[in-house]
């Protein structure tokens, strides 16, 4: 009796003592996962000191639901700038503090592993985010030969602090456009100077030289130099006013313009400058339904300028050939003269303000130089284009492009 008594009370014993152990296992385990969960989101006012198992679980659910949540918006932001610095045209490069690259966008992924002209941009930026990484700003300017010839603007900042940078930003900024507006600019006031100065200069000393005159003979051969000298600045100042406005033209014009309208209209307006040089005007006229959508005003000066320019480049007693042709989505008119040509060291400028293949021959003419830049402005407003074919001694040939009116036209045999 006494050893069955013996062993009910060990066995009791051992039970009370599996108990204990279990509720302080449970204890350890739920104060465990509470701090699990304090880790993750702090606890809320209403939290217990001791939380049982079940209020433990509960609590974490509620933290890794918060983390969760929380991990979601934060890779949707991250998303969000990285399409946002992808889209811009800049190129974008971040290093982290060990000076490895962790994002780069499209625009600067060209600058990376590359070769030839590029591959001193890659330098560049390596270089320069090394010295960001200890806290030095750097900025610099680098010029590519190309080609294309261009000017590039590289930055590199140091990301969080100076003292101890987290990381580095390194931007690209391609500014070529940027430096050809400011020298065009620059070109454009040194030449409307320049072009302004010297008529207006000799306005001043014809009038001078007008007044102790007593010749009539002379008196008036001074009267025909200050005609002609005012009328050449009021060229100039006329066709400054055309291509200002030409430039500053935001919606374009969406009249149906037959292409022989603005054809006759233009010859009609070079016929005298042509008769007076004995140079005969060639006008094949097209088709009667052929036309083009835009500006009327436009094309018309936009023809008269080509014709212009052949007429005083070319020798007189010669012809000036003028026509139009389509393929059913392009009209091409062409301006053809048999005069001194084009060097080909000047096709790629002649559309440029105030650029002369012959300055002599250009004042000799009254030329103001702002014709064929003129024809360009027309040609983009009208999402065409203008080009130009020339050898020296036997002529030139320009053809502006402009897309085809609708309604039926006449395929014209050579453009089929």
């Amino acid at each position: 009796m006494v050893i069955v008594v013996s062993v009910l009370v060990v066995v009791l014993v051992a039970t009370v003592v599996a108990l204990a152990a279990s509720a302080v296992t449970r204890n350890a385990a739920a104060h465990r996962i509470t701090a699990v969960s304090r880790s993750l989101d702090a606890p809320g006012p209403g939290s217990a000191p001791h939380p049982s198992l079940d209020d433990a679980l509960d609590e974490l659910e509620r933290s890794a639901s918060s983390e969760a949540e929380r991990r979601a918006r934060a890779a949707k932001a991250e998303n969000r700038l990285a399409w946002a610095l992808g889209a811009i045209a800049h190129g974008v490069v971040i290093f982290d503090e060990r000076g490895e690259i962790v994002y780069r966008n499209d625009p600067a992924a060209s600058f990376l592993a590359a070769r030839h002209s590029d591959a001193l941009v890659e330098e560049a930026i390596t270089a320069m985010a090394s010295d960001a990484l200890r806290g030095r700003s750097a900025e610099r300017e680098l010029e590519l030969f190309g080609p294309p010839r261009r000017m590039l603007n590289v930055r590199a900042v140091p990301l969080e602090s100076a003292t101890r940078p987290s990381g580095v930003l390194v931007v690209v900024e391609d500014t070529s456009e940027r430096r050809r507006l400011e020298n065009v600019r620059r070109d454009f006031v040194a030449n409307i100077s320049h072009e302004l100065k010297t008529p207006v200069g000799a306005l001043a000393l014809l009038a001078e030289t007008l007044l102790d005159e007593d010749d009539p003979i002379v008196t008036k051969r001074l009267v025909e130099r200050l005609t002609t000298e005012a009328f050449r600045v009021g060229n100039t100042i006329d066709d400054l006013l055309e291509l200002s406005r030409l430039e500053v033209a935001t919606g374009l014009a969406t009249d149906e313009v037959t292409v022989v309208s603005f054809l006759d209209a233009a010859a009609d307006r070079v016929m005298p400058a042509a008769e007076q040089r004995a140079i005969e005007i060639e006008v094949e006229r097209p088709p009667e339904r052929l036309t083009v959508v835009g500006d009327r005003r436009q094309l018309v000066s936009a023809v008269t300028n080509l014709l212009d320019n052949a007429v005083k480049y070319s020798e007189p007693g010669s012809s000036v050939d003028v026509r139009a042709r389509t393929d059913g989505t392009w009209v091409d008119v062409t301006v053809r003269d048999h005069g001194i040509g084009i060097p080909r060291r000047d096709l790629e400028r002649i559309f440029e303000r105030f650029y002369r293949v012959d300055r002599a021959r250009s004042r000799e003419t009254g030329g103001t130089g702002l014709g064929l830049a003129i024809v360009r402005h027309v040609a983009s407003n009208h999402r065409g284009e203008v080009r130009v074919e020339s050898r020296e001694g036997v002529g030139s040939t320009f053809t502006l492009r402009l897309p085809a009116g609708p309604g039926p036209v006449a395929v014209t045999k050579e453009a089929g």
